[in-house]
């Protein structure tokens, strides 16, 4: 079974943004590399678009806001992580159950047919006597017919002899 651990450290340790003096040297470190080559001052450049460019100046409130909402999204993150594996284990479970389910089914099954199996041999083996059975009825049948016929032909006899009497 595979295990879910949805739990995530912040990377929170410490201040991620740098004190004033550091900025201040990062500034300057990181500005030479975008001085353009017509600006003798040795100016940053006003077009530049480095998502490294430091922030001018520092703010601890926004350094907490920030820090805030991160701890926010990581613990939002750890639900989101939390759910998908509970969902999962839901999953899993009710993938074990069909598993078992379908093992019974199968077992069931199996078992039907060798029924089955078993009584097509029986039917086999009856056959015979069961097409006897059918002739048997077939001679009750006419048996029966040539009663009534000889019941119809002795009334008719009974009835002559009795009209020959009165006379």
């Amino acid at each position: 079974m595979a295990t879910c651990d949805p739990k995530i450290e912040p990377q929170v340790e410490g201040d991620t943004q740098p004190k004033p003096e550091e900025e201040t040297k990062v500034s300057h470190a990181e500005s030479d590399d975008k001085h353009s080559p017509n600006d003798p001052e040795g100016s940053p450049s006003p077009r530049s678009n480095s998502p490294r460019e430091p922030l001018e100046t520092y703010n601890p409130q926004l350094n907490s806001l920030a820090r805030t909402a991160f701890e926010k999204l990581a613990e939002y993150l750890q639900g989101e992580l939390a759910h998908i594996c509970d969902d999962y284990s839901l999953l899993e479970e009710m993938n074990k159950a069909t598993i078992s389910k379908y093992s019974d089914m199968k077992q069931i099954t199996g078992n039907v047919a060798k029924s089955l199996e078993v009584l097509n041999e029986k039917y086999t083996s009856l056959q015979p006597y069961l097409q006897e059975l059918n002739q048997i009825e077939e001679s009750v049948t006419k048996l029966e017919q040539a009663a009534y016929k000889l019941d119809a032909y002795s009334k008719k006899l009974e009835a002559k002899l009795k009209s020959l009497e009165k006379k």
